[in-house]
Protein backbone atom coordinates (compact mmCIF):
# COMPACT_ATOMS: atom_id res chain seq x y z
CA UNK A 1 0.00 0.00 0.00
CA UNK A 2 1.23 3.91 -1.00
CA UNK A 3 2.23 5.79 1.48
CA UNK A 4 2.88 9.98 1.25
CA UNK A 5 4.99 12.12 2.70
CA UNK A 6 5.40 16.46 2.63
CA UNK A 7 9.42 15.52 2.95
CA UNK A 8 11.80 12.88 2.99
CA UNK A 9 12.36 11.57 6.24
CA UNK A 10 15.72 10.08 8.05
CA UNK A 11 14.85 6.48 7.02
CA UNK A 12 13.83 7.79 3.61
CA UNK A 13 17.04 9.34 3.39
CA UNK A 14 18.49 5.80 4.83
CA UNK A 15 17.21 3.91 1.95
CA UNK A 16 18.26 6.16 -1.12
CA UNK A 17 21.98 6.56 0.42
CA UNK A 18 21.90 2.59 0.35
CA UNK A 19 20.84 2.45 -3.27
CA UNK A 20 23.12 1.64 -6.52
CA UNK A 21 20.92 2.71 -8.54
CA UNK A 22 17.77 5.27 -9.58
CA UNK A 23 15.43 6.46 -11.88
CA UNK A 24 14.73 9.82 -13.38
CA UNK A 25 12.08 10.88 -15.30
CA UNK A 26 10.55 13.97 -16.90
CA UNK A 27 8.43 15.34 -20.16
CA UNK A 28 7.97 17.97 -22.31
CA UNK A 29 4.32 19.85 -22.12
CA UNK A 30 3.60 18.96 -25.81
CA UNK A 31 1.29 15.93 -25.95
CA UNK A 32 3.37 14.78 -28.81
CA UNK A 33 6.42 14.94 -26.83
CA UNK A 34 8.72 11.87 -25.16
CA UNK A 35 8.59 11.20 -21.71
CA UNK A 36 12.34 10.08 -20.47
CA UNK A 37 13.29 7.94 -18.40
CA UNK A 38 16.91 7.41 -17.25
CA UNK A 39 18.85 5.33 -15.28
CA UNK A 40 21.34 6.76 -13.08
CA UNK A 41 24.26 5.45 -10.36
CA UNK A 42 27.79 6.54 -9.61
CA UNK A 43 27.09 7.42 -6.20
CA UNK A 44 25.86 10.41 -7.96
CA UNK A 45 23.06 11.02 -5.62
CA UNK A 46 22.53 13.52 -2.72
CA UNK A 47 19.51 14.41 -0.35
CA UNK A 48 20.44 17.81 0.13
CA UNK A 49 17.26 18.70 2.78
CA UNK A 50 14.00 16.77 3.83
CA UNK A 51 12.58 18.90 0.67
CA UNK A 52 15.91 19.41 -1.05
CA UNK A 53 18.07 16.76 -3.66
CA UNK A 54 20.52 17.05 -6.35
CA UNK A 55 22.57 14.53 -8.60
CA UNK A 56 25.49 14.97 -10.85
CA UNK A 57 24.72 14.44 -14.36
CA UNK A 58 27.33 13.08 -16.78
CA UNK A 59 27.34 13.59 -20.84
CA UNK A 60 25.58 11.25 -22.01
CA UNK A 61 24.02 10.58 -24.99
CA UNK A 62 21.11 13.10 -24.69
CA UNK A 63 20.05 15.48 -22.23
CA UNK A 64 16.13 15.45 -22.07
CA UNK A 65 16.27 16.08 -18.01
CA UNK A 66 17.83 19.55 -18.33
CA UNK A 67 15.82 20.49 -21.38
CA UNK A 68 12.11 19.70 -19.84
CA UNK A 69 13.30 20.57 -16.54
CA UNK A 70 14.27 24.44 -18.36
CA UNK A 71 10.78 23.75 -19.94
CA UNK A 72 8.58 22.96 -16.86
CA UNK A 73 10.31 21.91 -13.96
CA UNK A 74 8.44 18.87 -13.64
CA UNK A 75 10.81 15.68 -12.29
CA UNK A 76 10.01 12.69 -10.80
CA UNK A 77 13.29 10.36 -8.79
CA UNK A 78 12.41 6.21 -8.14
CA UNK A 79 14.53 4.23 -5.99
CA UNK A 80 14.07 0.49 -5.73
CA UNK A 81 15.03 -2.13 -3.75
CA UNK A 82 16.65 -4.91 -5.45
CA UNK A 83 18.31 -6.27 -2.24
CA UNK A 84 16.89 -6.81 0.98
CA UNK A 85 13.26 -5.80 2.02
CA UNK A 86 11.04 -4.40 -0.78
CA UNK A 87 10.30 -1.02 -1.11
CA UNK A 88 9.65 1.72 -3.79
CA UNK A 89 10.65 5.39 -3.65
CA UNK A 90 9.36 8.50 -5.67
CA UNK A 91 10.39 12.01 -5.09
CA UNK A 92 7.92 14.54 -7.15
CA UNK A 93 9.52 17.93 -7.60
CA UNK A 94 10.28 20.22 -9.45
CA UNK A 95 13.82 20.66 -11.06
CA UNK A 96 16.32 22.91 -12.29
CA UNK A 97 19.76 22.62 -14.14
CA UNK A 98 22.79 24.02 -12.40
CA UNK A 99 25.65 24.56 -14.64
CA UNK A 100 29.66 25.23 -13.77
CA UNK A 101 29.14 28.88 -14.02
CA UNK A 102 26.18 29.36 -12.17
CA UNK A 103 26.33 30.99 -8.88
CA UNK A 104 25.48 28.56 -7.01
CA UNK A 105 27.62 25.57 -9.08
CA UNK A 106 30.63 25.93 -6.03
CA UNK A 107 28.28 25.27 -2.80
CA UNK A 108 26.19 22.50 -4.72
CA UNK A 109 29.31 20.88 -6.60
CA UNK A 110 31.10 20.25 -2.79
CA UNK A 111 28.74 17.65 -2.59
CA UNK A 112 29.83 15.45 -5.15
CA UNK A 113 33.26 13.90 -6.28
CA UNK A 114 32.86 15.56 -9.58
CA UNK A 115 34.23 13.89 -12.33
CA UNK A 116 36.24 15.08 -15.84
CA UNK A 117 32.63 14.35 -17.80
CA UNK A 118 30.38 16.18 -15.17
CA UNK A 119 28.01 18.14 -17.10
CA UNK A 120 25.83 20.10 -14.71
CA UNK A 121 23.96 19.25 -11.44
CA UNK A 122 20.01 18.68 -11.37
CA UNK A 123 18.88 19.97 -8.01
CA UNK A 124 14.88 19.70 -7.43
CA UNK A 125 12.50 20.82 -4.69
CA UNK A 126 10.19 18.09 -3.51
CA UNK A 127 6.97 18.47 -2.65
CA UNK A 128 5.87 14.60 -2.36
CA UNK A 129 7.71 11.89 -1.34
CA UNK A 130 5.26 8.00 -1.87
CA UNK A 131 6.32 4.94 -0.86
CA UNK A 132 5.28 1.42 -1.98
CA UNK A 133 5.44 -1.69 -1.15
CA UNK A 134 7.83 -3.18 -4.29
CA UNK A 135 6.76 -6.77 -4.14
CA UNK A 136 7.15 -7.02 -7.46
CA UNK A 137 10.55 -5.91 -7.84
CA UNK A 138 13.02 -8.91 -8.32
CA UNK A 139 16.33 -9.58 -5.89
CA UNK A 140 19.53 -8.11 -8.05
CA UNK A 141 23.19 -8.57 -6.78
CA UNK A 142 25.04 -5.58 -7.28
CA UNK A 143 28.86 -6.27 -8.84
CA UNK A 144 30.36 -2.99 -9.18
CA UNK A 145 29.93 -0.35 -11.83
CA UNK A 146 30.74 -0.18 -14.97
CA UNK A 147 33.96 1.60 -16.70
CA UNK A 148 33.34 2.30 -20.34
CA UNK A 149 32.25 5.87 -19.48
CA UNK A 150 35.65 6.42 -17.99
CA UNK A 151 37.53 5.10 -20.05
CA UNK A 152 35.45 6.94 -23.39
CA UNK A 153 35.92 9.93 -21.43
CA UNK A 154 39.60 9.72 -21.21
CA UNK A 155 40.09 8.69 -24.78
CA UNK A 156 38.66 11.04 -26.04
CA UNK A 157 39.45 14.08 -23.45
CA UNK A 158 38.66 17.68 -21.78
CA UNK A 159 38.10 18.87 -25.44
CA UNK A 160 36.66 15.90 -27.14
CA UNK A 161 34.07 15.49 -23.97
CA UNK A 162 33.51 20.03 -25.02
CA UNK A 163 33.09 18.57 -28.62
CA UNK A 164 30.51 15.96 -27.68
CA UNK A 165 28.09 17.98 -25.31
CA UNK A 166 28.29 20.60 -28.21
CA UNK A 167 27.02 18.10 -30.58
CA UNK A 168 24.66 16.18 -28.56
CA UNK A 169 23.48 18.05 -25.32
CA UNK A 170 21.54 21.28 -26.75
CA UNK A 171 18.44 20.10 -27.42
CA UNK A 172 16.18 17.05 -26.80
CA UNK A 173 14.66 14.35 -29.04
CA UNK A 174 12.05 16.80 -29.36
CA UNK A 175 13.79 19.95 -29.69
CA UNK A 176 13.46 21.63 -26.88
CA UNK A 177 16.45 23.91 -25.97
CA UNK A 178 19.16 23.34 -22.97
CA UNK A 179 20.61 25.39 -20.80
CA UNK A 180 23.57 24.17 -22.16
CA UNK A 181 22.88 26.15 -24.84
CA UNK A 182 23.25 29.31 -23.41
CA UNK A 183 27.09 28.15 -22.33
CA UNK A 184 27.98 26.91 -25.48
CA UNK A 185 31.68 25.37 -25.75
CA UNK A 186 32.16 26.35 -22.04
CA UNK A 187 34.29 23.95 -19.97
Amino acid sequence: MAKYYDSITDQICEFIQKQHIFFVSSAPLSASGHVNLSPKGLDSFRVLSPKRVAYMDIISSGNETSAHTLENGRITFMFCSFEGAPNILRLFGTGRTVLKGDADWPELAKNFNLISSTRQIIVAEINKVQTSCGYGVPLYEYKGERDQHFKWAEKIGPDGLIAYRNENNLTSVDGLPTPLGNSFGQN
